[in-house]
């Protein structure tokens, strides 16, 4: 599956600081260190709707860690996927009366175009889960082979992990046993179902039903892959069998990356799956959940058709940190929008305070867990500065363009 299409991201002097980022597992943060070539991987979409804000800003946040690691002088390997196969996807399909391979490549295009209106670094792998099933059908069969996968004896031909194989099990959400079962019942998960060995014990390949698609499955039988082991399947594929960091919205740390990281350590023998789990907050509108079921998201496609543009959308996106579950409003764009403007207007002057001095601070600030509130706060006060008709250097307009691009993606 291709990416979205890339844009030139400027050169800036001199390298940024080590990247430090809150670690879920651990509650704290601490140092990425890539050894090697930088390497990630991000939970890509659904795709039976629009891209949404919440989505948005769970991109602009890895777009951030990829242009720190970069700015530090790593190759970077990022790998994302899209789940362009699953429950959501053929419900959605089903209640439009809509073929789901035309709507998932539908709103997938959609994705795209919304990428790469604001300016998303596109990842090196771009992998779909139909196009990887005979990779999960080998990871589920070694699973089998291996003790840790077992068939329900109801004849759907359904195949689970076992969890008595994963011993570190929790050890990701840290979440008490009571909080995993409320978790799996509200996210996909199944653990009232008849006949599993644990309740919490996750789906790896869905026994094919009637009126749904199939794929065969060698010794598993037709049927389509589970959520969790497709992402575990497609890391291991194109990352080895440890990550520096792997990411996506809160909403994943239980069930999806707890059971990734339970299946992809089984397979590999090797702990912890990813050296950060990295997780983003959520987006609110006017101070209420964003939710399909309350009718209220926003989508990108809809703010870029009301010519919205979309560099003030991520500005509205970074004004807060990035771990926190924050709130879309009209005066959040109004404020994005009043910034874009100052600062294109700095970018155009004939001289300004230091843009080294600048440059400095803004990569402290996101070196520091994406510490983008101090690094807008920063750049502003260089704008208000420049505007008042303080500094005398020629050449900090358009290095304090440069900086709001290459490390913020924010094109002036």
């Amino acid at each position: 599956m291709d990416a979205w299409t890339g844009h030139q991201v400027p050169s800036l002097p001199g390298s940024g600081e080590p990247l430090a980022l809150y670690d879920s597992a651990r509650g704290a943060v601490h140092p990425s260190s890539p050894s090697g070539p930088a390497t990630m991987y991000v939970c890509g979409i659904t795709p039976y709707d629009a891209t949404h804000l919440g989505h948005a800003a769970t991109m602009i946040t890895f777009d951030l860690v990829q242009r720190i690691w970069r700015d530090n002088g790593h190759e970077v390997r990022y790998v994302q996927n899209v789940t362009d196969i699953d429950d959501p996807l053929l419900e959605r399909a089903q209640r439009d009366g809509e073929d789901w391979v035309v709507l998932a490549m539908r709103e997938t295009a959609l994705f795209r175009e919304d990428m790469e209106a604001l300016r998303i670094i596109p990842p090196a792998h771009y992998v779909g889960a139909v196009e990887s099933i005979p990779a999960i059908v080998g990871k589920v069969c070694a699973l089998f082979d291996d003790g840790a996968a077992y068939r329900l004896e109801d004849g759907t031909g359904d195949v689970y992990f076992d969890l008595a194989a994963a011993p570190r099990f929790g050890y990701e959400s840290n979440l008490t046993r009571e909080q995993m079962l409320v978790l799996s019942a509200e996210r996909g998960g199944d653990p009232d179902r008849p006949g599993k060995r644990d309740p919490l014990d996750p789906l790896l390949w869905r026994g094919a039903r009637e009126g749904e698609p199939a794929w065969a499955g060698g010794p598993l039988g037709p049927g389509r892959p589970g959520w969790h082991i497709e992402c575990a399947a497609i890391a291991l594929d194109l990352l080895g069998n440890s990550m520096d960091v792997q990411g996506g919205g809160n909403d994943l740390i239980f069930p999806h990356h707890e059971c990734s990281a339970a299946h992809a350590e089984r397979l590999t023998g090797e702990s912890p799956f990813a050296r950060h789990y990295v997780h983003a907050g959520m987006i609110g509108l006017n101070g209420e959940k964003m939710s399909k079921s309350k009718g209220n998201l926003v989508f990108v496609s809809r703010l870029r058709a009301d010519r919205v543009d979309p560099m003030a959308v991520r500005l509205g996106l970074l004004a807060d940190h990035y771990r926190s579950d924050r709130t879309w409003t009209d005066d959040v764009l109004k404020t994005a929008q009043q910034r874009l403007a100052r600062w294109r207007e700095a970018a155009a002057a004939t001289a300004g305070p230091s843009g080294a001095e600048l440059l400095t601070g803004v990569r402290s600030r996101l070196a520091d867990d994406l510490d983008t509130p101090g690094a807008l706060a920063l750049l502003d006060a260089w704008a208000d500065d420049t505007l008042a008709g303080t500094g005398a250097d020629p050449a900090a307009p358009a290095l304090f363009a440069n900086t709001a691009d290459a490390l913020l993606g924010t094109k002036l």
